[in-house]
């Protein structure tokens, strides 16, 4: 069944304030200085920076990139795991298509695979924009018969050889960063349809905030998505839980999984699962 609660697939601001379970405010601060503005442009050029290497380039300790890197996540900027720092989405940044392939591909590979485990009786699936969706659709079986609704251009791309697969692609303007296609055309085409399936994914969710993502438009198609698909599955890397964008488009109980890697540490894990969200990790 599709939403019925009031604020679910629904598109509004998203809370700043940081909690423990949320991490850092998303409300985007100047950085504090030369060296945080230097490190951040460095971050979201390359879509990720690994510590040792940005001492090396910048000229500096691993400690003063640490320090400076520690500031631009207070100020929610970035986000560090792993050893690795990456940019966080705002109003204002989003990162491309073309680098999303470098945060943690194998843990994605997992979800695709895990998400063609998980397709049941679907044969009718929307597939988001983003690398994440772009995987798993990648992942669909080729041994049944789909209709594949999706708002991206890769994913249409990927699929239409496919003997197997129809694929329909909503109408409106296309995102150049991400090749995702929005508007309220866009959005009246996706809500004539009636899906088995909806494969969503979001740049950032917190247990305060649901999912959220940095551009209105987009947060409108994924609301659409979510109200005309009659199962619903969240799908993305550990990094992006904990993190806050600019516009909420769905609550946890909208989805009857939150597909994930293991590397989503077991404390922000049992938070989730607190919230009522199914946190499936792989």
């Amino acid at each position: 069944m599709g939403p019925t609660t009031g604020d679910r697939a629904t598109v509004h601001a998203a809370t700043p304030e940081a909690t423990p379970e949320s991490g850092a405010p998303s409300v985007a601060a100047d950085p504090q200085s030369p060296r945080s503005k230097e490190l951040l442009a460095l971050v979201r050029r390359r879509g990720r920076i690994e510590v040792s290497e940005s001492a090396r380039m910048l000229a500096v300790s691993q400690e003063t990139v640490r320090r400076e890197l520690r500031k631009l996540e207070a100020q929610g900027l970035i986000r560090r795991s792993y050893g690795l720092a990456f940019p966080v989405e705002t109003s204002s940044f989003e990162t491309a298509l073309s680098q999303r392939w470098q945060s943690f591909p194998e843990e994605k590979a997992r979800i695709a695979a895990e998400v063609a485990r998980r397709l049941g009786e679907a044969r009718t699936i929307f597939v988001d924009e983003g690398f994440q969706p772009l995987l798993a659709a990648r992942a669909l079986p080729q041994d049944r018969d789909l209709t594949v609704v999706t708002s991206s251009l890769p994913v249409a791309t990927e699929l239409s050889a496919r003997p197997n697969v129809q694929v329909i692609i909503i109408g409106g303007r296309v995102r150049g960063k991400t090749l995702g296609v929005v508007d309220g055309a866009a959005v009246d085409m996706l809500r004539t349809f009636r899906l088995d399936l909806g494969l969503i994914g979001a740049n950032g969710v917190t247990v305060e905030d649901g999912l959220t993502t940095p551009d209105p438009v987009v947060a409108s198609v994924k609301a659409a998505a979510i109200e005309v698909s009659r199962r619903r599955i969240f799908i993305g890397a550990h990094h992006k839980f904990g993190v806050t964008s600019f516009v909420r488009f769905a609550g946890l109980d909208d989805f009857e999984a939150m597909i994930t890697g293991t590397q989503l540490g077991a404390a922000r894990a049992r938070a989730f699962h607190a919230a009522g969200a199914e946190i499936v990790q792989v």
